[in-house]
């Protein structure tokens, strides 16, 4: 397993794992495979281009393919600069239970932590993906509230865990 950072040259194979996990998971995003599927080149590379306040780290297999992936964006406000966020945690689902999740996340805090100034990393989790909060209680985040009605697709509600790791 070799995870990194993903380069503008990834976008056609990260929009392809992405458009694949939204219509797999589709409850566990706050996108839609109808909206990111219109995404141009030129869109997808603006996601993906990393700073030194956002990264997508990707994981890959000895072949080169990607089989997961996390994002990671900091607050720009000034008074909100001391947190960053997670966003779009994915591992498919033919490779899930293998570690492949955890090390991502442990890979994120540990370039989050370059971030001067960085205090907190936050997600939010479906309310009903135990096995996404005990990955991410495993490695030290800490459920802090849950918002209800948090997403809504298809006319169902989801809910959603807010977690908080401090650094």
């Amino acid at each position: 397993m070799n995870i990194r950072i993903l380069a503008e040259s990834d976008a056609p194979i990260y929009q392809e794992f992405r458009l694949k996990a939204l219509q797999t998971n589709p409850e566990e995003f706050g996108s839609t495979y109808e909206r990111e599927v219109q995404f141009s080149t030129d869109t997808v590379v603006e996601r993906i281009k990393p700073s030194k306040d956002k990264f997508v780290l990707g994981s890959f297999d000895n072949d080169g393919s990607l089989f997961g992936t996390v994002t990671f964006i900091r607050e720009i406000n000034v008074k909100t600069a001391h947190k960053g966020n997670v966003f779009g945690m994915c591992v498919a689902p033919e490779v899930r239970g293998q570690g492949i999740g955890k090390a991502l996340i442990l890979e994120l805090i540990k370039k989050a932590k370059g971030c001067e100034g960085l205090e907190q990393i936050n997600l939010t989790v479906e309310h009903n993906n135990n096995n996404a909060k005990n990955l991410y209680e495993s490695v030290g985040f800490k459920i802090y509230g849950t918002e209800l009605k948090s997403l809504k697709f298809n006319g169902q509600y989801f809910d959603e865990d807010l977690m908080v790791f401090v650094l």
